[in-house]
């Protein structure tokens, strides 16, 4: 900030109005959190109306998506982080910090094909799938190695590159324990390259420190580490060790973390060697914050928050909190992607439930929503989870994004938009100024505004939402045909049923008719003769 400070005075741009608004601004973040007051917990699915899915794909919301026990802690009212204007100027100047080239000795150690494939790693429809194939199954290496190395990691904590490789290594192994067809190492990464998208494509690395970003793409690579297949409602209903090692509270996302971190005690895999011990502090605290907030029971509490905040429109939403929505949403992004690769998600993630059903069916357990193989339906689901769950939380991640970007929009880009120009350089009097000037003004004329609510709205790219659109319209055209089919195979079922009581019924008349012959008396001999005699005689 001092060196901020002298640049400025040499260049004569920090002025009285514009210190005036940083403490304007400052003194608005004060205020904020004797405000903030956000509504009870509500888990309830009050906005899904009882006509709207089926019974099954409802209990399976409700069942997945909010709490089953009063067991809900009660955070109390966390503190802001605020970085300042300043850091928002720095990350602004330093926006290409993440766009380091992979070093040529790093790229030699990868397969042509896969280097040919991680040139679209910035695309939200990346295909993973494409790449296990190319990669011989080992995405976590790859991916992992490349999305830390390109963020400037590896040389700002220290890192060695063989640790990082025994690291990623480990978290293969890891997510590869329990061979279960969703809940693997594709999927690891297929949230990690989701996490990437939304850090890079929206501008929010730069609302972030490194450390923050490191934190961000660490907890996303591990989220599901060491899953079993199985949900937290089995763990609690079967009363499974891990159950009771964490009081049935959000069961698996506690593994996740605890068994990362465990992991990372290890010298050979410890890629947090080197951070300070504040720097540690700080990312095990906001990894244990994001990947608990995966817990799918806290889903609707998150989205409601969140809501809120944007709508007071007063509110700072902190990092924290920030990032675990963000990871929350790539979480359960894959609706969102193109319908080939949703597809084949949504066919792997069922495969996974039916598993557990065959399992609860074996312990005389109920089965759970959608894991019964004979009485799914598969179409209906996709579009109750794609309604009420995804849609809406990528609007509300949206809305999140812009909202927190929107003050620091004009030091998003190394170049300013012909908006951004007219409103911050084309002013009267103006001067050419170095950058650091530049990006000053610019952000304090957009304080100004957002104070003000005069400003144009900003907006982030949202490449998902044609994809949403493509994937509900193709669920629903397969939910007239499975319904279709249903009712053909019903119909034939009640026919097949009414000729089979035709033909009992049938039978059972034969039957009757045989044994009431063969019970009928016969004259007898001499009734026979008597008769013959009377009639002779006669």
């Amino acid at each position: 900030m001092s060196r901020l400070r002298r640049e400025s005075s040499r260049q004569s741009v920090i002025t009285v109005e514009l210190i005036q608004f940083i403490i304007q601004y400052r003194a608005k973040e004060t205020q904020d959190k004797k405000k903030r007051r956000l509504a009870d917990e509500d888990d309830e699915l009050s906005e899904v109306q009882p006509d709207a899915v089926p019974p099954e794909v409802r209990e399976w919301l409700a069942s997945t998506f909010t709490r089953q026990m009063a067991t809900s802690r009660r955070r109390s009212d966390e503190k802001p982080k605020f970085r300042s204007v300043a850091h928002a100027i720095r990350a602004g100047i330093f926006v290409d910090r993440i766009y380091r080239r992979v070093s040529s000795s790093a790229l030699m150690q990868f397969p042509p094909d896969v280097v040919k494939l991680l040139k679209h790693l910035d695309d939200w429809t990346f295909d993973v799938f494409a790449l296990a194939e190319a990669a011989s199954g080992q995405v976590v290496k790859y991916v992992g190695y490349d999305l830390f190395n390109r963020y400037g990691i590896l040389h700002k904590y220290k890192i060695s590159p063989g640790v990082l490789e025994n690291f990623l290594h480990r978290v293969e192994e890891g997510y590869c324990r329990f061979r279960n067809p969703y809940h693997n190492n594709l999927h690891a990464v297929d949230v990690m390259q989701s996490m990437h998208t939304s850090l890079c494509n929206t501008g929010l690395m730069n609302w972030l420190t490194d450390l923050e970003i490191f934190a961000s793409l660490l907890a996303a690579l591990i989220h599901d580490y060491e899953h079993t297949g199985t949900t937290n409602n089995f763990h609690v209903n079967s009363r499974s060790d891990m159950a009771m090692l964490y009081n049935d509270r959000s069961v698996l996302e506690n593994h996740h973390v605890s068994a990362t971190f465990k992991m990372l005690k290890d010298d050979d895999c410890n890629i947090l060697a080197h951070l300070s011990r504040e720097e540690y502090r700080e990312l095990r605290t906001l990894m244990i914050d994001m990947v608990l907030a995966t817990d799918m029971s806290c889903h609707f509490q998150q989205m409601k928050t969140m809501k809120q905040m944007i709508t007071l429109q007063d509110s700072t939403i902190d990092k924290s909190r920030a990032l675990s929505m963000v990871l929350h949403c790539c979480d359960i992004s894959h609706p969102a992607k193109r319908w080939d690769v949703h597809h084949r998600w949504t066919m792997l993630l069922l495969e996974e439930f039916f598993r557990q059903g065959d399992l609860e069916q074996e312990l005389g357990l109920p089965f759970s929503p959608l894991c019964d193989r004979k009485n799914t339906l598969v179409a209906e689901s996709q579009i109750g989870f794609i309604d009420f769950i995804v849609d809406p939380s990528m609007t509300i991640f949206s809305d999140m994004l812009e909202y927190i970007l929107a003050p620091i929009a004009p030091v998003l880009k190394p170049k300013p938009s012909p908006l951004l120009e007219e409103s911050c350089e084309k002013q009267e009097g103006a001067v050419e100024r170095p950058e650091v000037a530049k990006a000053a003004e610019c952000t304090a004329t957009n304080l100004r505004k957002s104070l003000t609510g005069d400003h144009p709205k900003f907006t982030i790219p949202k490449p998902w939402l044609p994809c949403l659109a493509e994937n509900k319209k193709i669920w629903k055209e397969q939910a007239i045909k499975d319904a279709e089919t249903r009712a053909l195979a019903a119909a034939q079922e009640e026919q097949a049923a009414a000729e089979a009581e035709a033909t009992k019924a049938l039978t059972q008349s034969e039957d009757t008719e045989t044994t009431e012959a063969t019970t009928r008396p016969e004259p007898s001999t001499e009734s026979s003769a008597d008769a013959t005699d009377a009639a002779a005689t006669t």
